[in-house]
């Protein structure tokens, strides 16, 4: 034995389960002549090396640069040689990780999508085909670590020829949990309208061959996705799509497109690279693309807008459903507006049976629900819209100049709700539950809660819900802590997600810009420059506020917000190019309501601005869903254009109020009102909406004078203004902050919020 042999425990965080780590270490280590053993171990992946120093040196190097997937040496430490003669793979423990482990589904990899396509294979057209690269992961985890007789494949013992590959070194399924074949993994049941209930009327082949003819006689097929049930129909037949609809209750909003390929994408849209790299992705997410005009698509996929949410398969069995139909297929949540994705056949037949014209389902059970992810590309790098399968959970790093942090939960916001955790230097964000406006979405708001502190022993020392009166999250963090919680304000919260993302802990200009968020002042807050410094927030700058007659009304049919806009602009109401739809406004009525404090709340609201501007530009009249109309105004926006300056008269006046500066859009909307009614297109109006509000967060900045400025909030989803905004803050100078991995909408409200938490118990005690 050479003087310089030693034996090294190893401790490794990130992505270290479910990637094929284990088995990548095992060959490395017998490569390089070193004894030892690896094994999953919470959240983490312990290895010890005994071998020369320049053996195990050479091991920690090509390990942390060849990795299957990113990963982090946490602790190295010496220990006592023992003398084994190899390396070995061995069992897991349960122990409490210092890290969250980010276990993210994968989508088919290239091996497995060969066998699959391959007759000689014996797992040709296996719906369930998964190796160590590929597969679901959090979606089938129960516990941790990371082990088969920890997930929903416990339930499917390894067959001789299934276990011979899972402990063969040499092949891609060594100690891949997920492994299964036709012999003794899940199976595909099928059952039609026809069928009794809890009976099937097909298996195996025979099931995928009747969901494919389902299909392509239009019907509408429910589907046992990765993380809950779907519902999929023929996205070129108008007469299936508006069935889907009138089921579904879902007049307008957009349906995503699952195709089979890069190249049937670029059929519908317009692909940027990075659209296609992110469609192409192991996350495989819907994205946001630029639609193609005409067909195939019918008309109701996308109506009004110029975007169109793609996705390329999530499973073998999505991949086996579309090459078999052989076109575009819609693939929805199969849920109610408000309600829960399904994540069981009893809840999906009880919820939603009526919407299906049939049924494909499987035997693998669903742990942890997870609906799609959507991610949009702006400044040409994704943007995570929604955290769904594949891309949850998300696992940030907290500045290490900020203390270490006690277990902490927050339970987000009541729109787009999602969970964060955080404990160290770590913060986890788990997936999109929905809105929470129903028994059943603030039950699965819980269920999810409990499932992620318990998958990563996690009990929360404070909790953090949002400062909302009516936070239906709040009494979840009252039952999941032990210490009063802590009310964090909507756009303190939003600011601090989009700073946690990047690392920074300095001083910045937050721009706060949505839809509505509970205001310290007891009004509706939207449109906000918040200076941020430490765990303070002080207002510095916001829009004017107008009142949204009826509340949430208003919302719903945003011709209240125009009539409100016009009549603080001193134009004529009502005004003649007003759409009225099928339900007409009593405008005078409304007009005269505005003045009174009974009538509805006073907001600051960018994202209501945004609505009653497409209005005025007469892109719509009453809106489906949140959002339409400030999605159409950015839909009608010249393709690849650069935004104009604004003309004087359209900038936003800059007032100084009693403790900052209040924006005036009045001058805006008048000339909105002026160019309509000269004759100007929706275009033209568009960018000059988009141009004034890009002026005025360059202009407040710059006022301000602070060199860090980060965009969080709702609005930001939208690509001009965030491609605009930081174009101008850039070129003055500043530094900007935007998100990517953390959604800007009310979905990473719940990072914020555990930020928020820690600084405030950090200052309590003295810390920063």
């Amino acid at each position: 034995m050479s003087a310089d042999h030693g034996r090294e425990h190893l401790v490794l965080g990130g992505r270290v389960q479910g990637v094929g780590l284990r088995p990548f270490a095992w060959r490395l280590a017998r490569e390089l002549g070193l004894a030892g053993h690896v094994s999953n171990c919470g959240g983490e992946v312990h290895l010890e090396l005994e071998g020369p120093a320049a053996a195990r040196a050479e091991f920690q190097r090509r390990l942390l640069a060849d990795a299957p997937a990113p990963c982090m040496l946490r602790d190295c430490q010496g220990v006592e040689p023992r003398g084994e003669p190899d390396f070995q793979v061995i069992p897991g423990t349960v122990a409490e990780a210092a890290s969250f482990l980010p276990l993210r589904d994968v989508a088919p990899c290239e091996d497995c999508r060969r066998e699959l396509a391959d007759p000689a294979d014996r797992r040709h057209r296996y719906p369930f085909i998964a190796c160590s690269r590929c597969g679901p992961r959090l979606t089938v985890t129960q516990r941790l670590p990371w082990a088969r007789a920890n997930t929903t494949m416990a339930a499917f013992p390894l067959c001789a020829a299934c276990a011979r590959e899972f402990a063969d070194p040499a092949d891609r399924r060594f100690h891949a949990e997920m492994t299964a074949c036709p012999d003794c993994g899940p199976q595909l049941a099928w059952a039609g309208t026809n069928t009794p209930a809890a009976e099937v009327a097909a298996t195996g082949t025979a099931a995928l061959a009747a969901a494919v003819a389902c299909l392509q006689a239009g019907g509408i097929l429910m589907l046992k996705g990765v993380g809950g049930y779907q519902l999929l129909c023929d996205a070129t037949d108008a007469h299936a799509v508006t069935r889907l609809r009138a089921r579904k209750r879902r007049p307008r909003k957009p349906f995503a497109v699952l195709v089979a390929d890069l190249a049937a994408a670029a059929r519908l849209a317009s692909l940027e690279p990075a659209e296609a790299q992110a469609l192409a992705g192991p996350a495989a997410p819907i994205v946001l693309t630029r639609a193609r005009n005409g067909p195939p698509l019918a008309d109701g996929i996308h109506p009004g807008l110029a975007w169109l949410g793609l996705m390329l398969p999530a499973s073998p069995l999505h991949l086996l459903l579309a090459e078999a139909v052989g076109g575009p297929l819609v693939c929805t949540s199969a849920n109610l507006a408000g309600e829960p994705l399904c994540r069981d056949d009893a809840e999906a037949r009880a919820a939603v049976g009526a919407l299906a014209d049939g049924w494909l389902s499987h035997d693998r059970a669903i742990a942890l629900p997870c609906d799609d992810p959507v991610v949009r590309i702006i400044d040409g790098r994704p943007v995570t819209l929604r955290v769904g399968r594949g891309l949850a959970p998300q696992v940030i790093a907290l500045p290490a100049a900020l203390p270490p942090s006690p277990p902490l939960v927050g339970t987000g916001g009541h729109l787009k709700a999602a969970v964060a955790l955080a404990r160290g230097h770590e913060a986890l964000l788990g997936p999109h539950v929905g809105d929470l406006d129903t028994p059943a979405s603030r039950a699965r708001h819980a269920q999810v809660a409990e499932q992620l502190c318990r998958l990563y022993h996690h009990t929360p020392a404070q909790t953090a819900h949002d400062r909302h009166p009516d936070d239906a999250g709040a009494a979840l963090a009252r039952r999941l802590g032990t210490a009063p919680p802590l009310a964090v304000q909507h756009h303190h919260a939003h600011a601090l997600a989009c700073a946690a993302e990047h690392g920074y802990t300095g001083p910045l200009l937050a721009v706060c810009w949505d839809g509505t968020g509970a205001g310290d002042d007891g009004t509706v807050w939207g449109g906000e420059w918040l200076a941020i410094d430490g765990a303070q927030a002080r207002r510095m700058a916001w829009l004017m506020p107008l009142r949204l007659v009826g509340g949430e009304a208003a919302i719903r049919d945003p011709r209240r917000v125009a009539i409100a806009l016009l009549a603080a602009a001193g134009c004529p109401t009502p005004w003649p190019a007003l759409p009225e739809e099928r339900s007409p406004l009593a405008t005078e009525a409304l007009t005269a309501l505005l003045d009174r404090p009974s009538a509805g709340p006073l907001c600051s609201s960018a994202g209501r601005l945004l609505d009653g501007l497409a209005v005025l530009c007469g892109l719509i009249g009453t809106a489906s869903f949140d959002g339409e109309a400030a999605m159409r105004l950015e839909s009608a926006l010249p393709a690849g254009a650069a935004l104009p300056a604004p003309p004087a008269d359209a900038r936003l006046g800059l007032v100084p109020a009693n403790s900052g500066l209040t924006l005036d859009w009045r001058g805006l909307v008048r000339r909105v009102v002026t160019a309509r009614t000269e004759g100007s297109e929706a275009p033209a109006l568009a960018a000059l909406v988009h141009g004034a509000l890009v002026a005025a967060i360059v202009e407040v900045a710059g006022r301000l004078d602070m060199r860090t400025v980060a965009l969080g909030g709702g609005c930001f989803q939208n690509r001009a203004l965030v491609e605009g905004a930081r174009r101008g803050l850039e070129a003055a100078g500043h530094q900007v902050l935007v998100a990517g991995r953390i959604p800007p909408n009310d979905g990473g409200l719940a990072l914020g919020q555990v930020v928020a938490a820690g600084r405030a118990l950090a200052a309590a005690a003295g810390g920063h």
